[in-house]
């Protein structure tokens, strides 16, 4: 994958009802946005971008040396806000893949970001997607904790066959907690944001339903560490206790 075909594109709105203001939340000296901008950046897989509907969360960027592309306001999800963001900075279709990556996962590595574009390389896929082993019975049965049922395509990659909050698959065996870090071929974003939600996604909350149900393939990455997600003011301040280290 060549860094001129991949944009990597992370939605920020101000608009959390848990944790007001969260993008520009400081967390070690940083707005927690900037983090996820910097990881982004060191992942070294193509141009990056913030895609924002606030003022102020563009100027932090910009501030920081960063990118930021404004999109309006009323978008129902981040993919609808990355496709806005997709079409006024790559007017052209010159990049080929999409990576969606949330702008409250101020912790993710850089090698977790570029570990999801490895199933791209395969035609078959329409969008990859990463996951990781689940190794609490509290992970196990927290809805919060979204889980992924997939067949092994091969020893780190599974074919993901459903996305779930309950505690998925049955039985004795591994389980996976998914991890909301998209990359879509530039086709297969065009054709989910057209498609209208499906009953499966609205039943579930999940997004990627959509996509399984109009019959697109999704692929996982299976890595060996969940980036923690910003919601609570508990979540800032955890990862402002694991960026105080690094």
């Amino acid at each position: 994958m060549t860094e001129n075909r991949t944009l990597v594109l992370i939605p920020a709105r101000m608009a959390a009802t848990r944790l007001p203001g969260k993008p520009l939340l400081d967390i070690a000296g940083l707005p927690m946005i900037v983090h996820v901008l910097r990881s982004a950046e060191a992942a070294h897989i193509g141009r990056v971008a913030v895609a924002t509907d606030t003022p102020e969360i563009a100027a932090a960027v910009k501030a920081h040396g960063g990118e930021a592309v404004m999109t309006q306001a009323d978008h129902p999800s981040g993919s609808d806000r990355i496709y806005e963001a997709l079409r006024t900075l790559d007017p052209d279709g010159r990049a080929e893949i999409v990576v969606n990556l949330q702008g409250d996962f101020p912790t993710i590595h850089p090698d977790n970001i570029s570990s999801v574009l490895g199933p791209l390389a395969d035609p078959a896929v329409d969008i990859a997607t990463l996951a990781a082993e689940i190794h609490t019975e509290e992970e196990s049965t927290n809805p919060n904790v979204v889980k992924v049922v997939g067949s092994t395509v091969s020893g780190r990659r599974m074919r993901a066959l459903y996305f779930t909050r309950a505690t998925a698959p049955w039985g004795d065996g591994p389980r996976y907690h998914h991890i909301g870090l998209y990359a879509y071929r530039r086709a297969a974003l065009e054709r989910f944001v057209a498609l209208p939600p499906s009953t499966l996604e609205r039943q579930e909350k999940l997004e990627q339903l959509r996509a399984l149900e109009a019959g697109m393939r999704i692929d996982v990455t299976v890595v060996d560490t969940v980036p923690r997600g910003v919601d609570t003011p508990a979540d800032l301040e955890t990862a402002r206790r694991i960026l105080a280290k690094t």
